[in-house]
């Protein structure tokens, strides 16, 4: 006990059930040089999906416990100074990001072969002469940064089809010195950046790479003056045209200029054709940008009281700027879109609550708390200030009413959700700085905060008595809406047509709204004590068959 009392972040991940937990900075890093590194009690937090312990310099050591983390997603422990990682970190099959950056690794462990769901993996920033053998059996990577280390080459055995969707490759700033044309099998290839090395050469099949959309070789001295010159100085699609023509004319000239003239046109044709397609689902796909907290000039935090947990304690939020609500029917279709997420995923607010707020109306900072129900007052949508009471009694003679008038035997969905409040003595809520009532959960939200289509930027909720995964998910398939209804009001300007809200003549979308990209930025909810309860979104969020969302971290 006295080794959770010095670590009370642990104590209240594990009281909590928590599913992430983030140690960082000065204070963490004084108890880890008195005690000699990490408590144990971290390793016994079995249900943890995002674990990071970042900048704390006395960290030089992992121990092997972190196997019995086999729940963890995304395992951050960058800018410590570890000299060696476990090779039981194998063990950690669910593991889909992994960052040592910034460390003092010489070597890394085999076991990150065995991590078959590995879709990222940040080791630069270390003293890395070479990378292990096998890293293809990852065969669901798709970003490795291996910059600033020591590296002289990839493994033999790096260059693989089985690596079909590793489409970033960034490893600037090391000793590499060759370049092998077996690039040519990874196929997803986009980004690739090999500046400052020691090459002489580069490949001329990397110009047959058809997905590269951007590559970086300045620092290296080729023995080709000219592509040097090219690569201090041109774009991508010119040194690969040059890469490819002189692949094609290499060797034996005159059989070069024997080539059938029909066959490389038809190739050209083809890539032509894959250019475009690949530009097209590009241009289709919808872009959600999230604006990390260290990033945003003020951010916000909701404060989660103690007293929650018995009532309604999963809470999630964030902020969306960029939604377009302004013209014609928008604001309607997203509130539209909203009751039927309540409907279907939220199982008609029995499992979860979605509510919107503009966020210009907010008075920070925000306290998710619980009120006696005759003391809990708000101005709920389309109605005056009344307490949750009296709110409650309207609501069921009006369900009561509709039943009646629809001749049903079995209960509304609006009875369903009044139900899940019956027999509680404390009603959720969330409070504004003012002590005024924004939200109530899973009953309404409050006139004071009401989205129009004047609103720029939107504060969003989702709770559940469910589980914080639960509110997660809902609020991945809400944003990902937000970004369905974007692109479709902007792609739909000229059709606003009317909405009947009588808010005056309508409008197309403005010049400066025809951007349908989305910017979430992240927010923190904290305990009484301000220690870290979740933050969203988090990079295990946003990441769910999003084959038609970009999203851009």
């Amino acid at each position: 006990m006295d080794d959770l009392e010095k670590w009370p972040e642990i104590e209240k991940a594990a009281a909590g059930k928590r599913r992430e937990l983030v140690l960082q900075g000065p204070p963490v890093d004084e108890r880890i040089s008195s005690d000699g590194g990490l408590s144990p009690a971290i390793y016994t937090l079995t249900l943890l999906n995002y674990l990071e312990v970042s900048q704390c310099p006395s960290l030089t050591e992992i121990h092997e416990d972190i196997q019995q983390l086999t729940n963890l997603q995304s395992l951050i422990l960058c800018r410590n100074k570890l000299a060696s990682v476990p090779d039981v970190v194998g063990n950690l099959k669910s593991l889909k990001v992994l960052d040592l950056s910034v460390n003092n690794l010489g070597v890394l462990p085999k076991g990150i072969c065995e991590l078959k769901e590995l879709n990222t993996l940040n080791v630069s920033c270390n003293n890395l002469e070479t990378l292990p053998e096998g890293l293809i059996q990852c065969t669901k990577l798709s970003n490795i940064n291996i910059s600033k280390n020591r590296i002289t080459g990839f493994p033999s055995d790096f260059y693989s089809e089985k690596l079909d969707l590793l489409s970033t490759l960034v490893a600037s700033d090391n000793n590499i010195d060759q370049l092998s044309g077996g690039v040519l099998k990874l196929t997803a290839l986009k980004v690739l950046d090999l500046s400052n090395n020691k090459l002489s050469e580069i490949p001329s099949e990397l110009g047959d790479c058809s997905k590269l959309k951007e590559i970086n070789f300045k620092g290296n001295k080729l023995s080709d003056k000219r592509l040097e010159k090219m690569v201090n100085g041109c774009q991508t699609k010119s040194i690969l045209d040059y890469l490819r023509a002189k692949g094609r004319d290499g060797g034996d000239a005159d059989k070069g200029r024997m080539a059938d003239k029909g066959k490389r046109q038809q190739r050209k044709k083809k890539e032509k054709v894959a250019d475009e397609q690949d530009e097209m689902e590009e241009l289709n796909k919808m872009v959600v940008r999230v604006l990390h907290l260290t990033d945003a000039p003020e951010t916000l935090t909701v404060r989660v009281s103690a007293e929650v947990k018995d009532v309604r304690p999963y809470l999630v939020c964030c902020m969306v700027r960029g939604m377009i609500l302004k013209p014609g029917n928008s604001l309607k279709r997203f509130l539209v879109a909203q009751t039927k997420l309540h409907d279907d995923l939220c199982g008609r607010r029995t499992i979860a609550t979605i509510a919107t707020h503009d966020a210009q109306l907010l008075r920070a900072p925000l306290t998710y708390d619980v009120k006696v129900p005759t003391q809990l007052k708000i101005t709920s949508l389309g109605r005056k200030e009344m307490s949750a009471v009296e709110l409650i009694r309207h609501l069921q003679l009006e369900a009561d009413e509709l039943r009646k008038h629809k001749k049903r035997q079995n209960v509304t969905g609006l009875h369903k959700y009044l139900q899940i409040l019956q027999g509680k003595s404390l009603y959720p809520c969330l409070v504004d700085a003012e002590g005024h009532v924004i939200s109530f959960p899973p009953i309404t939200n409050s006139e004071k905060t009401k989205i129009k289509k004047t609103t720029k930027e939107l504060f969003l909720e989702v709770t559940s008595a469910t589980s914080l995964q639960t509110c997660k998910d809902i609020m991945d398939a809400l944003i990902v809406k937000m970004a369905e209804l974007n692109k479709f009001t902007a792609e739909h300007k000229d059709e606003a047509g009317s909405d009947g809200e009588g808010d005056g003549p309508q409008e197309s979308v403005a010049s400066s709204e025809t951007s349908s990209e989305l910017i979430v930025q992240q927010v923190r909810t904290v305990d009484q004590e301000g220690n870290l309860k979740v933050v969203y979104p988090s990079k295990t969020d946003l990441s769910k068959d999003l084959s038609n969302v970009t999203v851009i971290w």
